[in-house]
């Protein structure tokens, strides 16, 4: 490349040319002499050893600028690349013996092994030693359930989900929010078909939830409920219901079920016990027309009394609005003294304390075969079950201290 023309900005005499040679001029000279203090020796501007390939400055001298001090001239990173200096190479330097993989990682990164440590000390924190397994546990959870290698039974029942999903997220409510107390568990046939009978109350039917997680924790059984037709036509509950094991209140699934050896559960009272007001709180409505215990004595399984104290209290109703319940289609629209006054808030339930007691079994193979067809046989056992249940629940409230404990 040709030197470029230099024209010093704001000089007093006519611009100059540099002259392409290596020994400063005269004015170059005489300017480097007066820069230097009296009585000591001046340095030279470009020493001998370093040529420069950049032309000198003529013309005059300036006025008022003082000599600029000299760059230090880096020995690898010359200012002007010429032959004489030659570019640096421009990527990262290598030493003989020494690969990529072997040197130290880049300020700021973290290595993935120290990373993969860190992960693995953490979720030992958090949820304990046992993570590993559980997590494998839950890996071949799903590839099974994307295989569809699980099992579902004739109702529709999946016990895996129940175990894993439903019964967990019911267990911090139980245990935590309720702090239900059972008694009478003993009760509960280990094996073979029998048929629970308990009192239904509590505005929103969580009572059955919390009834059948119950018998889960202490017996290791399923509870499988007889819901409504209501709870079978709607979108997501219906499923969920299903894969929980419930099935619909009609006599002939009771008595599939009761047959195959399950543990069913009933609510007699259906939704006028749910609905009923907080004034008639642990009042038991009419329990129908005795349709479970025919299906109990065709069986030949016995009937376990079953009472809940506590409910009543989650959700105290003081009013409904009939009109807008048979517009939507459900038996009735709860007012309760937070909902829906707070809103989202208002469905909360209060943190009442539950008992529940499971009576002694009323056994019903002794009967004949014909029994179940016989109208007051099966309203004398559909009333001594209601009474039994009426009484324990006037037991068990005279035990209590208090709602909330």
């Amino acid at each position: 490349m040709a030197d470029a023309e230099i024209i010093p900005l704001g000089t007093r005499g006519r611009p100059g040319r540099g002259s392409g040679s290596s020994r400063p001029s005269a004015a170059a000279r005489n300017l480097a002499g007066r820069a230097n203090p009296r009585g000591t020796t001046a340095t030279p501007a470009i020493p001998a050893t370093e040529p420069t390939t950049e032309p000198p400055l003529a013309g005059p001298r300036l006025p008022t600028q003082q000599r600029a001090p000299q760059r230090k001239q880096h020995p690898t990173r010359p200012d002007h690349t010429d032959a004489s200096h030659p570019a640096p190479p421009t990527g990262p330097p290598t030493t003989s013996g020494t690969t990529t993989r072997d040197r130290a990682p880049a300020a700021g990164r973290i290595p993935f092994g120290d990373f993969l440590g860190a992960f693995s000390t953490a979720a030992r924190e958090v949820f304990g030693e046992g993570w590993e397994p559980r997590l494998a546990e839950f890996l071949a959870f799903l590839r099974r359930r994307v295989s569809g290698d699980y099992q579902v039974d004739e109702f529709g029942f999946d016990q895996e989900v129940t175990d894993r999903f439903f019964l967990a997220a019911v267990r911090p409510l139980a245990e935590k929010w309720f702090r239900v107390e059972a008694r009478g568990v003993e009760n509960i046939p280990t094996s073979g078909g029998a048929l629970v009978v308990a009192n239904h109350s509590g505005t929103v039917p969580l009572d059955g939830l919390v009834t059948g997680y119950t018998i889960n924790a202490h017996t290791g059984r399923h509870l499988r409920p007889l819901g409504a037709d209501l709870v079978f036509s709607l979108p997501v509950v219906s499923e969920m219901a299903r894969k929980s094991g419930a099935t619909l209140a009609c006599n002939e699934d009771a008595e599939r079920l009761l047959g195959n050896g399950e543990l069913v559960g009933v609510w007699p009272e259906g939704f006028k016990g749910v609905g009923k007001p907080y004034s008639e709180r642990y009042k038991l409505q009419r329990f129908g027309r005795g349709g479970f215990v025919s299906a109990a004595i065709r069986t030949g399984v016995p009937v376990v009394p079953c009472s809940v104290v506590g409910a009543e209290e989650i959700y105290p109703l003081v009013g409904n609005i009939p009109s807008l319940a048979r517009l939507i289609g459900v038996p009735y629209i709860p007012i309760t003294p937070f909902f829906p006054l707070l809103g989202p808030l208002g469905l909360v339930p209060l943190p009442s304390k539950w008992l529940i007691e499971f009576g002694e079994p009323i056994r019903t193979d002794s009967y004949d075969e014909g029994a179940a067809d016989d109208p007051m046989l099966v309203f004398n056992l559909t009333d001594q079950v209601r009474e039994t249940i009426q009484q324990t629940l006037y037991t068990l409230l005279m035990r209590r201290r208090s709602v909330f404990y």
